[in-house]
């Protein structure tokens, strides 16, 4: 492929993924879409897309022993990256995978000219070299910056090396930089990125939505999902579970697309939901493109720009109304409202919830005046005398209570579901939640 036949939203195959090597999702990414393709007998066009992750993410330097010796990142991007190499390993130990956490960023560019290298050669050669990087990479037993340790793998894959080096500095560079200007232009942020039917999709928790679109649109799309632990892989369940505690946050939309598959499976497990209120910071309109904007602030446009569509593109499956989508509420009165109902009529908690869900996104109720919680309380059949003093008194220190614990426990944003000490952010994870409820309950504690 010459740079100036690349276009990053098209190909002759029915599938584009991009990927990079230094990241762990990707890396879990990779046999389940290899085996959705091997599955369709489909051809996939593997990109290679080098993160800038301190551009978006700050930058950080650990020792060998996992200690921090440099960093510039904040509390909040700490606890993002600090959650995602603990999702990564976990998802990894279901399929007995090793995910190591680095040590520093890496420049994963030469990498990713190796993948064009292989790619050329064909692939099966392809397929072994992406195997072969990810695997040691992950173990850290593979020096991805150095020219010759690639080739080695290169070779080892099946494919012919010579001539490797002068093109990993010459138009193997060329190309890849050109590449991920092209890409990142139209609108690639990140990876794994799916390409299909014309439709963007960032992350593998998409690929039953990706297969559905492969196969014809048969029956109703489906939402996001993980996979489960894989059969015969015992997964831990620790005591018993009595309850599921879900963080909701009432300004958050992708929490507003996540309650009925939550309540459903909660219903379907038998097992009650202690729902957890979360005031995430307020989310931002993406700014207007200027000339100076720096990579970090196009990222952020690009990135806020895709989960609009994405958060919308899942609502209307479920026929929900998402308005206001940056409307800047102070949720609050909602919050402590719900801390309310949970003290004085747990029974109503559900009902309260998806009022209050349906109410704001639908822009027919102001959560954030709190003599309008105090009539939906009424409505619902709450009690209300005691409420305004509950919420200026005992109802705030306990939800400042609740988001300190929230955040202790690694809880940066909502949803978010814990089953005893285990934290999943995210819809995606409830077909792992099942998994687990099933054997808890299975396996009740003595």
């Amino acid at each position: 492929m010459s740079s100036t036949e690349f276009d990053p939203l098209s190909s002759s195959a029915p599938l584009i993924v991009y990927i990079d090597y230094k990241s762990p999702y990707a890396y879990l990414a990779k046999d389940p879409t290899y085996a959705l393709a091997d599955e369709l007998g489909i051809e996939v066009d593997w990109r290679p897309f080098t993160l800038d992750i301190p551009s978006y993410l700050g930058s950080a330097r650990l020792d060998q022993q996992g200690r921090v010796v440099e960093s510039q990142r904040t509390p909040r991007q700490w606890s993002k990256v600090k959650y995602a190499y603990r999702d990564a390993r976990r998802y990894a130990s279901l399929r007995g995978l090793i995910v190591r956490g680095t040590t520093k960023i890496w420049d994963s560019s030469l990498a990713g000219i190796g993948m064009l290298w292989a790619k050329e050669q064909g692939p099966a050669v392809l397929r072994a070299y992406i195997g072969l990087t990810y695997e040691r990479f992950w173990k850290r037993e593979l020096d991805i910056e150095d020219a010759a340790v690639i080739e080695g793998v290169l070779k080892e894959a099946g494919a012919r090396t010579a001539g490797f080096s002068g093109y990993a500095c010459g138009e193997g560079r060329v190309l890849h930089d050109r590449m991920q200007r092209a890409a990142f232009d139209a609108g690639i942020f990140g990876v794994p990125t799916y390409l299909v039917g014309g439709e963007m999709f960032f992350g593998r928790e998409h690929l039953p939505r990706v297969r559905w679109l492969l196969t014809g649109r048969q029956g109703a799309p489906p939402d996001v999902a993980y996979e489960a632990a894989t059969p015969g892989v015992a997964v831990g369940v620790g005591e018993g579970v009595k309850v599921l505690s879900v963080t909701i946050d009432f300004g958050s939309p992708q929490t507003y697309v996540a309650l009925e598959s939550t309540r459903a499976l909660a219903e379907e497990m038998g097992v009650p939901i202690d729902w957890q209120p979360f005031l995430a910071p307020a989310r931002k309109a993406p700014p207007s493109p200027r000339p100076s904007d720096d990579r970090g602030t196009r990222h952020r446009r690009i990135r806020t720009q895709y989960l609009e569509r994405d958060v919308m593109r899942y609502a209307a499956d479920q026929g929900l109304a998402v308005r206001g989508l940056y409307e800047q509420i102070d949720s609050t009165s909602a919050a402590l409202g719900l801390l309310w109902v949970k003290q004085e009529h747990p029974s109503l908690a559900w009902d309260y919830v998806k009022r209050v869900f349906d109410g704001r996104w639908q822009k027919t109720l102001d959560i954030g005046d709190e003599q309008t919680i105090r009539g939906l309380l009424v409505e619902i059949g709450a009690p209300v005398a005691g409420f305004e003093t509950f919420a200026a008194e005992q109802g705030r220190a306990g939800l400042e209570k609740i988001q300190s614990e929230l955040q202790e426990a690694g809880v940066y944003e909502a949803p978010a579901y814990r089953v005893n000490d285990e934290v999943f952010i995210g819809r995606q994870h409830l077909p792992l939640i099942r998994c687990l409820l099933s054997n808890a309950l299975s396996h009740p504690s003595a």
